[in-house]
């Protein structure tokens, strides 16, 4: 079924991904609402070109831990529902939450996996009640490294689950056997082999295909941030190896070059790559990984393939700054940081910023006008407020087209009004002369 008639001469699309009545859009929610032909959005409500995708705004979903998958790392309803509710109200792009590339990754016993097709069957609804809808949606491939096999945040913030609940922490993995947190609650891993070090770049390059192959997803979004095993390799406070995946600059970013190839070898040119990192360690230490690496890593990476840089920071060294030192006078915490890498990479790289930016709109538009950084991700706020883009817009002053269940309140048609209140008073008067 391609369209559903409602009345005389008038038949509405309906979308050709699902098995249930859905109204097409006329354009992806969020799209700037031109009412005269003059009308020009700010850079934030306007389109963004990455590779083969076409953003409608630079407004974004950052990945968010939803800690709710099920005994076998798949998603439920709940996930369709979360999203779901996101999806519909306008950001340019939703990338999903850390889905894990091998059984030993997840962050808890109840964090996504795609390291099975079983997993990446489970996504696929997401992603066509998304397409439904004209919306693009991404996915954030993860592994936990010594971070893994932890209780669900929502539970404890820093607490292993061991196998009574479906836990694995004998089988954690880390460039060296370091803990995050000398006598703290998760376990020591182990340090990985050159076999699994092979093994896990593999199994990041076939969680990209059947992210894409199987789920849909429309990008792919390397998480290579806060602790996690790619991280843990690039920061010299966590990697002591000797090989040739430790020691130097070069040889710490081998494990994610390595990735990078596995997961671009894997998928079509057209799908975009992201990369999030953490553009700082965050502590005055000599081992710890500083902005000017992170600047030096950009380079680097956007001549591998990577068409984004998602810039966060912290989360490898247990004795970090807290963000509210790091906070500035008037700027969210991540922007200088964002700006000093899309200053040194100009237009080889797109590059967005995350933290806080929900708190200030006209702030955020402002940055993304001068240049900090070319998209705008959000997670605590979607979560707050499933309609943040249209608030944006509203803060802003602009109109944004909406899902057509939607549209008819906030963007009515007025087009057929004067022939039907002329064909009203037409019968009207025949039925007086009669």
């Amino acid at each position: 079924m391609t369209s559903s008639s409602v009345g005389p001469d008038y038949e509405v699309p309906v979308a050709k991904n699902v098995d249930y009545y859905s109204p097409l859009p006329d354009v992806a929610s969020g799209t700037f609402f031109k009412e005269k032909e003059a009308d020009k959005p700010p850079k934030i409500f306007s389109p963004l070109k990455i590779r083969g995708l076409t953003l409608p705004n630079r407004i974004g979903v950052s990945p968010m831990c939803q800690y709710s998958a099920d005994e076998k790392f798949q998603a439920t309803p709940f996930h369709l529902i979360h999203y779901g509710s996101i999806l519909l109200r306008g950001p340019a792009i939703t990338i999903i939450e850390a889905s894990a590339v091998s059984p030993e990754g997840p962050l808890s016993p109840h964090d996504l996996g795609i390291f099975n097709d079983a997993q990446a069957e489970k996504l696929k609804p997401i992603v066509d009640f998304a397409h439904a809808y004209k919306k693009l949606i991404a996915i954030q491939l993860a592994h936990g490294g010594r971070k893994a096999s932890g209780q669900p945040l929502f539970s404890h913030l820093e607490q292993v689950s061991d196998a009574s609940v479906g836990g694995f922490p004998d089988k954690t993995v880390a460039p060296s056997a370091i803990p995050f947190r000398p006598y703290g609650n998760l376990p020591t891993p182990n340090e990985i082999t050159k076999e699994d070090i092979k093994r896990v770049i593999r199994e990041f390059g076939e969680a990209a295909k059947r992210s894409i192959e199987i789920s849909g997803f429309d990008a792919i979004d390397i998480h290579a941030a806060h602790g996690y095993l790619i991280h843990e390799f690039y920061s010299a406070f966590s990697n002591k190896r000797t090989d040739e995946y430790g020691g130097s600059f070069e040889n710490r970013i081998r494990f994610l070059l390595e990735v990078i190839d596995s997961v671009r070898s894997n998928i079509p040119e057209s799908v975009p790559v992201f990369l999030r990192i953490s553009a700082s360690d965050n502590v005055d230490d000599p081992d710890a990984w500083t902005i000017e690496d992170s600047i030096k890593l950009a380079k680097i990476v956007a001549d591998k393939g990577i068409d984004l840089i998602d810039v966060s920071s912290g989360g490898n060294i247990y004795k970090q700054q807290s963000r509210s030192k790091l906070q500035t006078a008037d700027k969210p915490i991540h922007e200088p940081f964002a700006r000093a890498i899309k200053e040194a990479v100009g237009d080889k790289l797109l590059v967005s910023c995350v933290a806080n930016l929900e708190r200030d709109p006209k702030q955020t538009a402002e940055l993304i006008e001068e240049g900090s950084f070319d998209l705008a991700l959000m997670g605590k706020g979607f979560m707050k407020n499933p309609g943040l883009v249209w608030h944006f817009a509203d803060v802003l002053g602009v109109k944004t087209h909406q899902i057509q269940q939607y549209n008819w309140v906030f963007n009515p048609k007025r087009e057929g009004i004067a022939e039907l209140i002329a064909r009203t008073e037409k019968l009207s008067a025949q039925e007086s002369a009669q």
